[in-house]
């Protein structure tokens, strides 16, 4: 028989269990998820693509537009977040209050939901390339079996929410430790590393596309709704001032945090490629074509390595998508709908066209960083609403928005504008 513990040693347990509570430490634990979640978007299967192009093509010269992204990125998604927390609501519940009319929410809804299909179409094809590089798979019927990837992941966290936080924390950590396998094995230059995340170039109209592709990846629509659905599903049991001020001390710290940790990663993928690729393989423009690269030029644990970084971004960035177009369809319809249905009618979408791809021995994955333009060209749907909303003082109150920080966000909308409407001169006049 176990003897119980004295009075005064279980007195000391309970002060110690209550300080660690207490603790910020612990509050940032126990906060962690909302951040750690949107940030696999930034190194979703769509960077994959667009990093690899960047890399292989254009060695380090690009890589200041990752560095570029991941800053512009890290401050939207803390106005996103900083928006749930102040107001209770999600970006998209407020749009609906402000649109009023159902002949401006429709479209405007309409325009999302697109975004958030080009999203998760460039997921599932990382999901289908990678089953079918893993495990040897003919890619028609990878293309049916990862259709089942996020139903089988929400029916294991369906009962409680903070698990499937915690599966994401598994998937950043695969990634983040894959990568820096990969940039181990091989070697690439610090010195080029250091001087082009400093000087930008573009070296021709190819290099802007790809540029803006990067960006698309990584600054992303459906990931700047979603943000603000999850913090304000933090604060709606306790929405008291106090503690939505201590919220948005967590905010910044996990937001700063996991998306340092996203942009390392994002940067890894393009320093990665331009270091195995650029000398002697620089037309390698897929990932299914990095991977048969990069085997025999440093070994199957290079390979595999980097496949199952791929699937388990693949995967985990499908239920990002799932849960942005879900807050995507109830804050700007006003209606609930079931997860599984929205995860059914995302996929039907997303499988007849890359089925219909690979009957016709289209490769697929070319669809891939034409889809991250797509993105980038939609950033200003929910990204200057964003701006605009965080510098409203009666809908923030104290939280509003300092003058700095509206600057630096209206400037950060310049620039991607900037890319975009380049992108599409250039265009034009190639015609």
């Amino acid at each position: 028989m176990v003897e119980e513990p004295p009075a005064a040693a279980k007195s000391l347990i309970s002060k110690i269990s209550a300080r660690y509570r207490k603790s910020s430490f612990a509050q940032f634990v126990s906060y962690l998820g909302p951040a750690l979640i949107v940030s696999i978007a930034y190194m979703d299967p769509g960077n994959y693509g667009t990093d690899i192009q960047g890399g292989a093509g254009y060695n380090y010269t690009l890589l200041w537009v990752v560095w570029l992204a991941s800053g512009m990125a890290m401050l939207l998604q803390y106005l996103s977040g900083k928006l749930g927390i102040a107001t209770g609501k999600s970006l998209t519940e407020i749009l609906r209050e402000k649109l009023g009319k159902r002949l401006y929410i429709v479209p405007y809804w309409l325009a999302a939901e697109s975004a958030a299909a080009a999203t998760d179409l460039a997921e599932y094809l990382g999901t289908v390339v990678a089953l079918n590089l893993l495990f040897g798979i003919p890619m028609i019927y990878a293309a049916i079996f990862g259709a089942l990837d996020v139903i089988i992941l929400l029916t294991l966290t369906s009962r409680r929410f903070r698990m499937l936080e915690e599966m994401f924390l598994l998937f950043v950590s695969v990634i983040s430790i894959g990568y820096l396998y990969e940039i181990f094995i091989v070697g690439p230059d610090p010195s080029a590393i250091v001087i082009h995340s400093f000087i930008p170039m573009f070296p021709n109209n190819g290099a802007i596309m790809i540029a803006v592709g990067v960006i698309g990846a990584t600054v992303m629509p459906h990931a700047l709704f979603l943000h603000s659905s999850l913090t304000a599903n933090k604060v709606k049991d306790n929405p008291q001032p106090a503690v939505k001020r201590r919220m948005l001390t967590l905010h910044k710290y996990e937001n700063i945090i996991t998306l340092t940790i996203a942009g390392f990663v994002n940067a890894a993928i393009m320093v990665m490629a331009a270091a195995a690729f650029h000398t002697g393989h620089s037309n390698v423009a897929s990932i299914e074509e990095a991977y048969k690269t990069l085997v025999p030029l440093f070994g199957a644990a290079a390979g595999v390595v980097f496949v199952l970084t791929l699937l388990s971004s693949g995967i985990s960035s499908s239920v990002v998508g799932t849960l942005a177009g879900q807050s995507i369809f109830e804050g700007l319809l006003g209606r609930k709908v079931n997860i599984w249905i929205r995860r059914f009618i995302t996929r039907f979408v997303n499988v007849i066209p890359t089925t219909i791809a690979i009957l016709l021995g289209v490769d697929p994955l070319n669809i891939l960083v034409y889809s991250q333009v797509i993105l980038s060209l939609m950033i200003p749907l929910p990204m200057i609403p964003l701006v605009m909303l965080c510098r409203d003082k009666k809908l923030m109150g104290e939280f509003v928005n300092k003058r700095m920080t509206t600057m630096l966000a209206i400037g950060f909308v310049a620039v991607i504008l900037a890319f975009n409407t380049y992108l599409l001169i250039s265009t034009f006049f190639s015609l």
